[in-house]
């Protein structure tokens, strides 16, 4: 016969005969004492298992039996809130609170049922209290649950204030080191989570989240290559920490440095599952250095894991766009405006395809639509006349250019714009007007008017009224 027994089963054996006797006790069958050790398993059983009622029914017999019990009175006000019967629980535990103050849990229930009937204010205030009855392992629960009260309250920066005293009592625990992190940046006290954290790694070089989090800091202040030091540290300690290269791979992008963000994201890849934000950002890195083949390959894949991101669509067409792919920028850019069909970014990207391919009814229709939705917006009505220019439409071109003058609060660009439609349409006395106003109001947007038709520089009396212009200019200085 083997000697070795099963632990388990013995345990449960043990607890399938002690609802019995409850069961006996209940129905008054039998006179089973069950003491007070017994009764806490019998109305944990239930409470863990959802049967409120049963736990409540359990927890009654019990008070009659151990009136004087705090940990028996504590069970049934936890059933009570369980049941959302909140202030008969906070009446048991004003009794329980009597009989042993010095039970942490008491404290927590008594946050559960004050923030349930949205008494922020008494929470906070039990648990300040509650603060100097405990030290140690009780202290810092108790502090996890300020926390909570806090952020439940909003006070955003008291939520921080526990963390850290947190920490400064535990250095080590991973549970506030995982929540600070969140916090420093929220509440922008990222200098203080510095000497924090330094303070931190002075008595414990190798606390990875500790690294993790000063290099957060540091990168709130926007201090990137500090940040990037900081999570080198990280990877050294636990070269599978893949937040780590994240944060990282953000910082060299800050920093331009987009080879390096390349190799520190694609990290991220081995690492973790493939996640279409860090695609994108490999994507935009490769866009950045004139990599299109390369950017587009990377947004196809981002865009493979969120096909209905209409913003990689977009970026897809740009990367057709920087190789002068204007017919495959147009299929993506479709792409993109089924989900957004004014969107301006999306219209003024089709429209340049648009006019490169001389498809100017399409080129107008969709500039049409960046200045409908954005008529305040300079760049996209200058789009638009352009477009109308190279299109020869040159009446409703100037029609178009005195709307956008009223629209853009009188800017000087739209008279140039007005002018070279007028030269346009042959109207060159009112033309010559015209410019006389523009080099009177904005004599440096010149540039910009030649660049609509450089010929207009073959009209003799342009090139005088513009040399009159800077003669005078250069009189002034």
């Amino acid at each position: 016969m083997s000697m070795n027994r099963n632990p388990y089963n013995e345990d449960r054996e043990s607890f399938k005969e002690l609802l019995e006797n409850y069961d006996n006790l209940k129905g008054g069958r039998d006179a089973f004492f069950i003491d007070e050790e017994g009764f806490e398993r019998i109305i944990e059983h239930f409470n863990e298992n959802e049967k409120y009622n049963e736990a409540l029914e359990a927890v009654e017999i019990a008070v009659i039996q151990f009136s004087f019990s705090a940990t028996i009175l504590i069970l049934k006000a936890d059933i009570l809130v369980s049941l959302k019967r909140f202030e008969e629980a906070l009446f048991i535990l004003a009794k329980a609170v009597l009989l042993d103050r010095h039970d942490p849990i008491l404290y927590i229930i008594k946050t559960d049922a004050l923030l349930a009937l949205d008494r922020q204010d008494e929470a906070a205030e039990l648990l300040e209290t509650a603060l100097d009855l405990f030290d140690s392992e009780e202290k810092i629960n108790l502090l996890f649950e300020l926390a909570d009260v806090y952020d439940d309250y909003e006070f955003f920066d008291k939520v921080f204030d526990c963390l850290k005293l947190i920490l400064e009592q535990q250095p080590d625990n991973e549970e506030a080191l995982y929540k600070i992190c969140f916090w420093t940046d929220y509440t922008g006290r990222n200098e203080e989570g510095i000497v924090l954290h330094q303070q931190i790694l002075d008595n414990n070089p190798y606390n990875e989240l500790a690294w993790f989090n000063l290099g957060a800091a540091y990168q709130g202040l926007k201090l990137y290559e500090k940040g990037i030091d900081a999570y080198q540290y990280v990877v050294a300690i636990n070269e599978k920490f893949d937040y780590a290269y994240r944060n990282m791979g953000d910082a060299f992008i800050k920093l331009r440095k987009y080879k390096e963000a390349i190799e520190v994201l694609e990290r991220v890849l081995e690492l973790a599952m493939p996640e279409a934000v860090i695609y994108e950002a490999i994507g935009h890195c490769y866009y950045k250095m004139d990599k299109f083949s390369q950017a587009r390959f990377n947004y196809k894949k981002a865009s493979h894991l969120t096909p209905e991101d209409s913003q990689l669509h977009y970026k897809i067409a740009c990367a057709y766009m920087g190789e002068t792919k204007w017919q495959n920028a147009i299929k993506s850019l479709q792409t993109a405006l089924k989900f957004h069909v004014l969107q301006p970014e999306y219209n003024l990207a089709i429209g340049r395809c648009h006019l490169q391919l001389g498809h100017f009814d399409e080129a107008i229709t969709h500039l049409g639509n960046v200045v409908r939705v954005r008529p305040r917006n300079v760049n996209g009505w200058m789009e638009l006349l352009n477009c109308m220019y190279q299109s020869e439409l040159f009446e409703e071109g100037f029609e178009y250019a005195a709307h956008a003058f009223e629209q853009t609060d009188s800017k000087p660009i739209f008279v140039y714009y007005k002018t070279a439609f007028l030269f346009a349409l042959g109207q060159s006395k009112q033309a010559l007007i015209y410019l006389e106003h523009a080099l009177t109001a904005s004599p440096k947007l010149i540039k910009q008017f030649i660049e609509i038709n450089p010929s207009i520089l073959q009209h003799q009396q342009v090139v005088e009224l513009i040399a009159r212009y800077k003669k005078n200019n250069s009189r002034k200085k």
